[in-house]
C-alpha cells in the first residue's frame, strides 16, 4: 500500500514543498526514511512508533519505507512527525488514503500521541496559501498563528487521535474555538517627557525615527543616552501589515511568537549584551537561523556602549546596514536573512566617561584615541547622524526650564506619522519605505535641491572628508528635515542641519 500527504521544509526564511510518502510492503519487519534527513528526523521512527503504542494503534508487521521528496534538499526538524505518522495509518488502512489528497501537515509528536508546538507555522501558512492545499492541519497551539494568513483552511488539533477521527469521520475535536487573531502590542511605560534637557539629542531622535536614519549618541554617564534610545520605540511610525508580516514570518522561525498574539505589532527593538558573539548577531548554526540583525528588521538594533563590543562583532554590521540583508554560507547552503534595521548606538566620550572635563578625567589621550578608534571609520560612514549629550544640569532637572523642555512620545509620533504619510505618498507604487532606503539613482527623483541647497552641499563636499556614500547619506537626511519642515524641496537650512550631524566631520572625532 501506498499513501502521500504534503508537508514543507525551511532553510533560512525559505519554505520548499516536501511531499511524505510511505510505501508498505510484505517482507521482514523494517522501519526506512531517505531523503537526506537530519538526526531530528530519523528520531521520529521512535517518536511515531510510542505514539502509536500508547493510543491503541498497531504498527503493521510489513516493510515500511519512508521518503520525503525531493530527495537531494536537506531536511531537519521534528514537524514531519505527523506527516510520517498520518501516511502510515493511510497506507494500514486505518484512515482513507484519498483524505490525504490536498492537504499539508506538520507537528511533532509526544510519545504519548499528543501534537507539540513547534517554529515556523506562519511561513508554512504563507507557502500553504500560495500551492494548491485545501487544508493545513498544524498543532493546536499553532492554530491562532497559521489563521494569521487569510484564505487558508487550517485545523489545530491536539493529538494524533483527534486527526484519526478527522480522517475517518470529518468530525473535530471538542476543544475551544481558536482565539480571535491578535497583533502582539507593546505597551510602553518609559515616554519622552522623561527626558530633560537634552534638545539637540531629541531632535537626533526624531529625524532618525522619521526617515529610518541610524544614529549613535555620545556622552557621559548620567547624560541620558540610553533612556532615549529606549523611548525611541514609543515613537516610531505603527506598522503596516505587510511589514507586520515580515517581522512575524523571521520570529514565528526563531520561535519566539506568541501562542494568543501570533502576529508582531510593533516595531522591534533588540538590545543585544556588548558580549554577543559574531554568530548571535549575524545569525548562525549548522541550519543558520535568524541573528540579532534579522529579529532587529522593521524596528531597531540597539548597542549600548558601543565601543565595548568585539570589534570583530560590531564590523559585520557593515554589510547589512548597506544591503539590508545578510547571507550566511554554510556546507549545506547559503542563506540569505532581511536586516533592514535602524542602527542605535551610545557611547561614551572615553573610557573613564568623563572626557573632555580634565578636571574628572582619568584618561591619557592615547588611551580616548584608541577606545574611539574601536569603532572604525567605514562603520561610521554607515551612521547617519551623531549627537553629543552634554551633562544634564541642575535647571534642566528642575524649574520653568525642565518644563519648557519637556515633550511627550505623543507629541514626537505625531510628527513621526505626518512623515511617514509623505513617504507613504512618495513611494508609493515602489519597494522603498523610508527616506533612508532612496538608492543612490533614485536621489535626483526624489530629493530635488535649490541652487542654494546644492551650492551648500558642494563647499561641504570640497572642504571636507565626504565620501560617496555619505554625500548621499546627507542628501538622504535632509530630504527627512525637509518634511518635518512641511517643504517639498531641500532648502539650504536643511542641508546644513544635515551636515550638523555628520560624525566623521564632528569635533568628537577630530582629536
Amino acid at each position: 500500500m501506498y499513501s502521500s500527504i504534503m508537508s514543507a521544509a525551511i532553510s533560512g526564511l525559505t519554505v520548499t514543498d516536501v511531499r511524505v510518502e510511505t510505501d508498505m510492503g510484505d517482507g521482514l519487519p523494517l522501519f526506512t526514511m531517505v531523503g537526506c534527513l537530519s538526526s531530528q528526523i530519523r528520531e521520529a521512527e521512535a517518536r511515531v512508533r510510542s505514539a502509536f503504542r500508547n493510543l491503541r494503534f498497531s504498527m503493521p508487521a510489513k516493510r515500511i519505507t519512508v521518503n520525503l521528496s525531493p530527495a537531494d534538499l536537506p531536511k531537519s526538524s521534528s514537524r514531519f512527525d505527523l506527516p510520517i505518522a498520518l501516511t502510515i495509518l493511510a497506507a494500514s488502512g486505518l484512515i482513507p488514503e484519498e483524505s490525504l489528497h490536498g492537504v499539508m501537515a506538520v507537528g511533532e509528536l509526544s510519545l504519548s500521541g499528543e501534537l507539540l508546538r513547534i517554529k515556523g507555522v506562519l511561513p508554512i501558512a504563507m507557502k500553504a496559501k500560495e500551492t494548491d492545499i485545501r487544508l493545513l492541519i498544524v498543532p493546536q497551539s499553532n492554530e491562532a498563528e497559521a489563521r494569521a494568513v487569510d484564505d487558508i483552511a487550517v485545523i489545530g488539533l491536539g493529538s494524533l487521535t483527534d486527526a484519526v477521527d478527522f480522517f475517518r469521520n470529518g468530525c473535530l475535536p471538542d476543544t475551544p474555538a481558536a482565539p480571535a487573531r491578535k497583533q502582539k502590542l507593546n505597551i510602553y511605560t518609559e515616554d519622552f517627557s522623561d527626558i530633560r534637557g537634552q534638545s539637540s539629542a531629541k531632535r537626533a531622535a526624531l529625524i532618525s525615527a522619521a526617515g529610518f536614519h541610524n544614529l549613535i549618541l555620545i556622552g557621559a554617564p548620567g547624560s541620558g543616552k540610553t533612556m532615549i534610545a529606549r523611548r525611541m520605540p514609543t515613537i516610531l511610525p505603527s506598522l503596516t501589515r505587510e511589514e507586520s508580516l515580515e517581522i512575524s514570518r523571521i520570529y514565528s522561525i526563531a520561535g519566539l511568537t506568541d501562542d494568543s498574539m501570533p502576529l508582531i505589532g510593533t516595531r522591534p527593538f533588540r538590545h543585544p549584551h556588548h558580549t554577543i558573539s559574531p554568530q548571535a548577531l549575524a545569525g548562525g548554526g549548522k541550519i543558520p537561523s535568524p541573528g540579532e540583525v534579522s529579529l532587529a528588521h522593521r524596528g531597531i538594533l540597539f548597542l549600548d556602549e558601543m565601543p565595548e563590543f568585539q570589534q570583530k562583532t560590531i564590523e559585520i554590521l557593515r554589510q547589512p546596514l548597506e544591503d539590508r540583508e545578510i547571507i550566511i554560507s554554510r556546507s549545506a547552503g547559503s542563506f540569505c536573512f532581511p536586516a533592514n534595521f535602524l542602527l542605535l548606538a551610545a557611547m561614551n566620550p572615553c573610557p573613564c566617561g568623563c572626557y573632555p572635563d580634565m578636571n574628572r578625567c582619568t584618561c591619557t589621550p592615547r588611551a580616548v584615541t584608541e577606545y574611539r578608534n574601536r569603532i572604525s571609520g567605514p562603520l561610521l560612514d554607515r551612521i547617519d547622524l551623531s549627537v553629543q549629550c552634554p551633562p544634564v544640569t541642575y535647571e534642566d532637572l528642575s524649574g520653568e526650564r525642565a518644563r519648557a523642555s519637556s515633550v511627550s512620545s505623543a507629541q514626537l509620533r505625531a510628527q513621526v506619522e505626518t512623515v511617514r504619510e509623505i513617504q507613504r505618498d512618495r513611494f508609493k507604487g515602489t519597494s522603498l519605505h523610508f527616506n533612508s532606503e532612496i538608492p543612490s539613482s533614485e536621489i535626483s527623483r526624489y530629493c530635488a535641491m535649490s541652487p542654494a541647497a546644492e551650492t551648500a552641499l558642494e563647499h561641504a563636499f570640497r572642504s571636507g572628508s565626504l565620501s560617496a556614500r555619505s554625500y548621499y547619506r546627507i542628501i538622504r537626511v535632509a530630504r527627512t528635515i525637509a518634511d518635518l519642515d512641511s517643504s517639498p524641496g531641500l532648502l539650504p537650512r536643511h542641508v546644513d542641519e544635515a551636515l550638523t550631524y555628520r560624525p566623521l566631520d564632528s569635533g568628537f572625532w577630530r582629536l
